[in-house]
């Protein structure tokens, strides 16, 4: 009787274990105000090597401006060179260099790698002060991808419909967490020009400061990884050694069926 009694409690440890409530599922759920962190500020994205640039310049004498849209020389059959081709908005666009430039009909080479979209904007009315009246210019960045790798339901490389992303409308594009993602520990990896190489940036999705930190906003070519749960890594651990213990165990038994079959003659 005390035989079953132990069996008993043993097998009801076991089944109130897997019935305890799964931890960290919720989005900021904790709510630590005591850690210290960096006010989240969207200062624009930075321009990359690769980017895709939509730029537009308009002033108030429009045949004065038609040397410096890309769109309109063609339209013209003016002649040049230039790096883009004009949209539906009348922008052209423009790729970023390995050199960090773009090649501007007129004003040449511009450097704009580092720069936001607004001091770019800046810069060129600048420059072209000098060929026109109150010029205006407006920049836009056509291929702002991210990827999202892990416990995701839709994982990947996504296109940002917008230029203002945080990390929850990224992993809205993903499709949401999977049920055995963790949390509390999602890797963000972005290219820090300064140091010439990727930084990877703990974040925890359970914690309200979240939207404090300098990490909220998505950059273009962040990659996001969401690891699995303790509960989901010890799950694969524990189903690789059950195959194993069967793939052995079978072995095992068919060596000791030709061991005892061969005894018995």
């Amino acid at each position: 009787m005390k035989k079953y009694f132990s069996v008993f409690i043993i097998v009801a440890l076991l089944v109130f274990q897997s019935c305890q409530p799964k931890k960290n599922i919720v989005y900021l759920s904790n709510n630590n105000f005591e850690q210290e962190v960096s006010q989240a500020r969207y200062e624009g994205l930075h321009i990359q090597e690769g980017d895709r640039l939509q730029i537009l310049v308009s002033a108030f004498e429009e045949i004065a401006v038609r040397p410096f849209n890309l769109s309109t020389m063609a339209a013209t059959g003016a002649a040049g060179t230039g790096s883009g081709s004009g949209g539906s908005s009348g922008a052209s666009e423009y790729t970023v260099t390995t050199d960090g430039t773009i090649v501007f009909p007129v004003l040449g080479s511009v450097y704009c790698k580092g720069m936001t979209k607004q001091q770019l904007k800046q810069d060129l009315e600048s420059r072209l002060k000098r060929y026109l009246t109150d010029p205006m210019v407006t920049v836009t960045l056509s291929n702002f991808n991210f990827s999202v790798l892990g416990e995701v339901k839709g994982p990947g490389q996504k296109t940002s419909p917008t230029e203002k992303l945080n990390l929850f409308q990224a992993i809205a594009l993903a499709g949401d967490l999977t049920y055995d993602a963790n949390k509390t520990n999602v890797k963000l990896i972005r290219y820090s020009e300064e140091e010439a190489r990727d930084k990877v940036i703990s974040l925890d999705l359970s914690e309200v400061s979240i939207v404090n930190s300098p990490y909220y906003y998505l950059q273009q070519n962040d990659i996001l990884y969401v690891e699995p749960d303790r509960n989901k890594q010890m799950s694969v651990n524990t189903n690789s050694n059950v195959d194993n213990w069967i793939k052995y165990g079978g072995i095992g038994l068919g060596l000791f069926t030709l061991i005892l079959s061969l005894t018995r003659k």
